[in-house]
C-alpha cells in the first residue's frame, strides 16, 4: 500500500518508544509530557493513522475537544478500513462534545450504526433506540455507578438520583467514554457500565435528602410513585444504595431490585449502620421503617409533595429532616 507516494512501512523504532513511553505518562497523568511524545510520533510517522489515533485519544484524556476532532478526522482520513474503527468512535464523542451534528452523524454511520432522521443532519442524532445502561460518575474519585437512558452512543441522561458526592443530579445528561468498565444483570439482560467523562448538560432540579417513617415497602413505593407522576423522582437510598470495591464494581454484578430485602452480597461491603442495604436491616431481617430517601423536586414542591404522601395514610408515614444537599 503506497501513501503520499511511498512504500507504507512498519512503525521506527523512535516512534513506538516514544509512544510507549507516552501511554506511561498517560498513566502518571503527566498529559502535557505525553503530548510533547506523542506529537514528536506523529512528526516521525505522519502517514500512520495510530500518530493521530493516540493525538486524539490524549485530547479527549484532557477535555481539549477542538484538538481531539482535529486529531481524530487526520486518523480516520488514513484508516485502511471503511466502517467499525476505534477512530470513528472517538471522533463521534468529540463531536458530541462540541455540539457537531453532522460531524457526530457521520462517526456513528463510519462506526456501523444506523442514524436515523438522515434528512435532518443538522440535529441531535436523537432517537437511535439504544435503551438503558449505567454510567461511572467521578471515576477517579468516589466513583457510583448509576442507571440512565442512552440518547446517542456518547450521552446518557440520568435516571437514578446520584448520591450528592458525586456532584451530579437527576435528569442531568453526561458524555461517557466508548468502552464499558464493567456489566449490570437483572435477571436475563445485562448492561454495560460506561465511565463518565464530563457533564454535557445540567438539571436545575435539586436533590434533597429526607429521613421517612414508612410502615412497609408499599409506603415506601407510594412515595416514589408520587414523586414520579409529578415528573420529577424520589429513591429509597437505604435500599439502592451498595458499597462496592473497585474490583467488584468493573465486574458483572447483579443487580437489587429495591425491596429490602436481606441479601448475603459477598460483593456488598457496606456495614449495619453505614450507608446500603445493611445500614436500615434490623437484626432479624425484617422491614426498617425509618429510611434515608433521595428527593429530585424544585423547592417549592418538594415540602407539598412530602406532606401529600403523609396525608395520604398519617397512621403509617412521617417524614423530618429535609436537606437540600446538591
Amino acid at each position: 500500500m503506497r501513501i503520499f507516494g511511498r512504500v507504507r512501512q512498519r512503525p521506527s523504532t523512535d516512534w513506538r518508544l516514544a509512544t510507549n513511553r507516552a501511554f506511561t505518562l498517560i498513566d502518571d497523568g503527566r498529559y502535557e509530557d505525553a503530548g510533547a511524545l506523542l506529537t514528536r510520533a506523529a512528526d516521525l510517522e505522519p502517514w500512520l493513522s495510530e500518530s493521530w489515533f493516540n493525538l486524539a485519544l490524549l485530547h479527549k484524556f484532557r477535555h481539549d475537544w477542538e484538538q481531539a476532532r482535529s486529531a481524530g478526522l487526520r486518523a480516520v482520513a488514513l484508516l485502511e478500513r471503511d466502517t467499525g474503527a476505534p477512530d470513528w468512535w472517538n471522533v463521534g464523542i468529540a463531536a458530541t462534545a462540541l455540539q457537531d451534528w453532522p460531524l457526530a452523524r457521520r462517526a456513528w454511520q463510519a462506526y456501523g450504526l444506523a442514524v436515523p432522521g438522515a434528512g435532518t443532519v443538522a440535529d441531535e442524532p436523537l432517537g437511535m433506540d439504544l435503551g438503558g445502561a449505567a454510567v461511572r460518575l467521578s471515576p477517579e474519585g468516589e466513583a457510583e455507578v448509576v442507571w440512565g437512558r442512552r440518547l446517542d452512543p456518547a450521552r446518557i441522561e440520568l435516571q437514578n438520583i446520584p448520591l450528592p458526592s458525586s456532584g451530579r443530579r437527576w435528569g442531568e445528561v453526561v458524555l461517557h467514554d466508548g468502552v464499558p468498565h464493567g456489566e449490570r444483570s437483572t435477571g436475563d439482560a445485562v448492561f454495560p457500565v460506561f465511565d463518565e467523562i464530563e457533564l454535557w448538560a445540567p438539571s436545575a432540579i435539586p436533590t434533597w435528602v429526607v429521613l421517612i417513617e414508612a410502615a412497609s415497602a408499599r409506603d415506601r413505593d407510594a412515595l416514589e410513585r408520587l414523586a414520579a407522576d409529578a415528573g420529577y423522582a424520589a429513591e429509597d437510598w437505604s435500599s439502592s444504595v451498595r458499597l462496592l470495591c473497585r474490583a467488584c464494581s468493573e465486574s458483572r454484578m447483579p443487580t437489587e431490585d429495591g425491596d429490602g430485602a436481606v441479601r448475603h452480597d459477598p460483593h456488598d461491603h457496606s456495614e449495619p449502620g453505614s450507608p446500603g442495604p445493611l445500614g436500615h436491616v434490623a437484626p432479624d431481617g425484617l422491614w426498617t421503617p425509618e429510611r434515608e430517601c433521595g428527593l429530585a423536586a424544585p423547592e417549592p414542591l418538594v415540602r407539598g409533595l412530602l406532606d401529600g404522601w403523609v396525608a395520604d395514610s398519617p397512621d403509617t408515614r412521617e417524614w423530618r429532616d429535609l436537606e437540600e444537599v446538591c
